[in-house]
């Protein structure tokens, strides 16, 4: 079974917040192997973002700062949502992957 995760990115670390990233990072998980990705947006939209996340069948977003209908929106559409989430990326996928990452978390 594969599993998609997506980061929205600011340099190294989680966006502080979800609606202004214009970079994000997309992980899929099968079989043990892993591939990677990272898309430069256009613009920052939480819309268009939210669109992405649906079509590229996204099972996990890894954010922060993510308003209240987005999450929403996400979460009806069975979308695993991580919020208020602080720190660099690969340190969340990292704790993700240990079963160690829930929202709220600081993570150094």
């Amino acid at each position: 079974m594969a599993d998609k995760i997506l980061i929205p990115l600011y340099g190294n670390d989680v966006a502080p917040r979800f609606d202004l990233a214009t970079e994000i990072f997309i992980t899929r998980l099968e079989d043990g192997k892993e591939s990677d990705k990272i898309i430069v947006l256009p613009q920052a939209s939480a819309e268009k973002l939210c669109h992405m996340i649906v079509t590229e069948g996204i099972d996990t977003v890894i954010c922060n700062g993510i308003e209240e209908e987005y999450y929403q929106y996400l979460i009806w559409k069975k979308v695993n949502v991580l919020d208020s989430i602080i720190g660099s990326w690969k340190s969340a996928i990292s704790a993700l992957r240990k079963n160690q990452l829930s929202s709220n978390d600081v993570i150094f």
